[in-house]
């Protein structure tokens, strides 16, 4: 059986971005990650060792976040997919969405989102 832990909306100022202002400046990102799991076990028997920590993911996706500058999103979300996969064997696939909030693009947006969907071992 598949089940999905969902971490919303978890925000971070970091320093993303093609142009040389966003990278020194920084901005707003957000990140939404589903993880595809089996927490069956974990749920029946009430035991957090059993599942995906998802406090450990967060934590996780923060180190990243703030270790590298990316001029992608794109970059970010791929590598935030692969990192998760690897590091926590529990979970089989995830989507990560990066989205950011403060993009120049001459116009008014409300954000700019990039979405990697990955299984593991694919």
């Amino acid at each position: 059986m598949i089940n999905i832990l969902r971490i919303k909306n978890a925000s971070f100022y970091a320093y993303h971005g093609a142009l040389k202002e966003e990278q020194h400046i920084g901005g707003k990102f957000e990140a939404d990650v589903d993880l595809y799991t089996d927490f069956n076990e974990a749920a029946e028997n009430d035991n957090l060792n059993l599942t995906v920590n998802y406090v450990e993911v967060y934590k996780f996706i923060n180190r990243i976040i703030h270790e590298k500058k990316y001029y992608l999103i794109e970059t970010l979300a791929m590598v935030i997919a692969d990192e998760l996969l690897k590091h926590f064997p529990g979970i089989q696939k995830v989507a990560v969405r990066v989205r950011k909030s403060s993009v120049p693009v001459g116009g008014l947006i409300d954000c700019v989102e990039a979405e990697v969907i990955k299984e593991n071992g694919k």
